[in-house]
């Protein structure tokens, strides 16, 4: 088992800037992927950012140039550095650990609110 905690989000106003952390504890296998996800009301959750074990990133179209996604391999931990943000951004946002190459599954953590005023 692993869990995930996420934390940092907030209130913010468009155009300010936030950053989310998430740590992994538990049975932390060596090949993983993290991930971010987003999940609006009414909508289904997407993918926001992946970034390998060895830093190779993927992001989504509408956040790519805006997000940085990163992670400290020491401490277990993968941030998210959101700028420019947008109304459009509001959204419960989710860690994801699974194994490389896997592209669903895996562990969620149990997310946290970003909410973007206009």
């Amino acid at each position: 088992q692993v869990q995930l905690v996420e934390s940092g989000g907030g209130l913010v106003q468009a155009g300010e800037s936030l950053t989310l952390s998430c740590v992994a504890s538990g049975n932390i296998f060596r090949d993983n992927t993290m991930a971010w996800y987003r999940q609006a009301p009414g909508k289904q959750r997407e993918l926001v950012a992946t970034i390998t074990r060895g830093g190779t990133t993927n992001y989504a179209a509408s956040v790519k140039g805006r997000f940085t996604v990163s992670r400290d391999i020491a401490k277990n931990t993968v941030y998210l550095q959101m700028a420019s943000l947008k109304p459009d951004d509001t959204s419960v946002y989710y860690c994801n650990f699974r194994r490389s190459g896997a592209i669903s599954g895996g562990y969620w953590g149990q997310g946290t609110q970003v909410t973007v005023s206009s």
